[in-house]
């Protein structure tokens, strides 16, 4: 809402000073900073308030150390991740852009569906929660517009292949204008540590004849939805122990912002040799904003954890991270991204897969961990709740690290 003030006051009015609100980095830094103190500040308010109508979290017997003591701690803490991204994002960002719109459908979508998991957890003493199926219903649901948006609406482009920048190149001492880039429809997106690092969907279909583009949201649309059930699946298996999941979320999103600002601007994006996708840039503030509350939220949440952010947050969490791969065309950096979630997931299910195997052929269920996910098996050997984060943390920030890499390194 600031942002179109600011552009009345210096289009209009022209009144000094107000075009900086034109800079996607000013703007990003004051949602940062706004967040951060949303999330500090307010955050205690709402911890109160969770306190007082006694959303305290109730925890099952796994035989964990310390866990009995967590009883009682609130939960739905995600409130204030929420809280403290939308209001920057309302206030500093360009609110007409399609990538923030799907950003803030993403954070409302999922937060209700994790909202609605906690209520019934808590009020209705009911600790399996949301049904699984209304879950994947809801994120099915968040997949199809998603895709949908992103393959239909004309709004969203990327630069082909043949496109160059629209600007003066020196050559000796000749100024050159190259032509500008050419922006198209395309589902195409970016495969790491490969020369000529751009796949297209529609590939897929080519065996069908001629024309087969136009059939490409058959393919499209199905990946989005598995990214985004998969990536908030994982973020809410990871969410165990205090700062696990905001901590590691925080690293991922702060690797994906790079990503979106040098992808949104024109001139990164070619020196970089990387898809230019337009418009794509205003996400930065958005992510500044998410950084900030998450962080914000780590405050509260590192050990011994005030509050727990509950499905509420960890939904939210990985919604967000997976539609901003996925509009930044680094879907399958994922792998990278969202590593710690990725081995939360993958622990689950080689311990149930394992698990029903052993018992239909010896007759006895084995495990391959300890307990599932990860972080539990670690605490099981013993290792502090505190040791476990902090090293998944550097694993994070490697992997973090090795994404941005990816950058140059074809």
């Amino acid at each position: 809402m600031l942002y179109y003030l600011f552009e009345y006051l210096d289009k209009t009015l022209d009144v000094p000073g107000t075009g900086v609100f034109q800079y996607i980095t000013f703007r990003s830094a004051l949602a940062f900073m706004l967040s951060l103190l949303l999330s500090t500040i307010y955050g205690k308010r709402i911890i109160n308030f969770l306190r007082n109508q006694q959303v305290g979290e109730t925890v099952r017997e796994l035989g964990l150390a310390g866990q009995n003591e967590k009883a009682g701690t609130p939960t739905m803490g995600g409130l204030i991740i929420i809280f403290a991204t939308l209001v920057p994002v309302l206030l500093f960002a360009r609110l007409h852009n399609i990538y923030i719109v799907l950003l803030i459908v993403t954070t409302l979508w999922m937060g209700i569906i994790g909202f609605v998991d906690d209520y019934i957890k808590i009020f209705k003493k009911d600790k399996q929660g949301l049904k699984g199926i209304f879950k994947v219903i809801g994120q099915v649901g968040l997949g199809i517009i998603v895709g949908s948006v992103l393959y239909f609406n004309p709004a969203v482009t990327v630069r082909t292949d043949t496109g160059k920048i629209d600007i003066y190149k020196s050559v000796s001492s000749t100024a050159v204008v190259l032509p500008a880039p050419v922006e198209e429809k395309s589902t195409a997106t970016t495969i790491p540590f490969i020369k000529d690092n751009e796949f297209d969907y529609a590939e897929l279909l080519a065996w069908t004849g001629e024309g087969y583009e136009k059939w490409a949201w058959l393919i499209f649309i199905p990946v989005v939805i598995f990214i985004i059930t998969a990536v908030s699946n994982g973020a809410n298996l990871t969410d165990g122990i205090d700062g696990l999941a905001a901590g590691t979320s925080a690293i991922s999103v702060l690797a994906l912002g790079i990503f979106t600002f040098v992808s949104g601007n024109i001139i990164f994006s070619n020196y970089l040799n990387i898809m230019y996708i337009p418009n794509s840039g205003e996400m930065t503030v958005f992510i500044s904003a998410f950084v900030g509350a998450l962080i914000g939220f780590l405050w509260y949440n590192s050990f011994p954890a005030s509050v727990f952010m509950g499905d509420t947050g960890s939904l939210t969490i990985g919604g967000i991270i997976a539609v901003l791969a996925i509009a930044v065309r680094k879907e399958i950096l994922i792998v990278f991204f969202c590593g710690i979630f990725l081995a939360e997931s993958a622990s689950v299910i080689i311990q149930v897969a394992y698990f029903k195997y052993t018992k239909k052929r010896f007759g006895e269920g084995r495990r391959v961990f300890l307990m599932s996910p990860l972080h539990h098996h670690y605490q099981k050997k013993g290792y502090h709740e505190s040791k476990i984060v902090t090293r998944f943390w550097i694993v994070a920030i490697m992997l973090a690290i090795l994404s941005i890499v990816t950058l140059k390194l074809r």
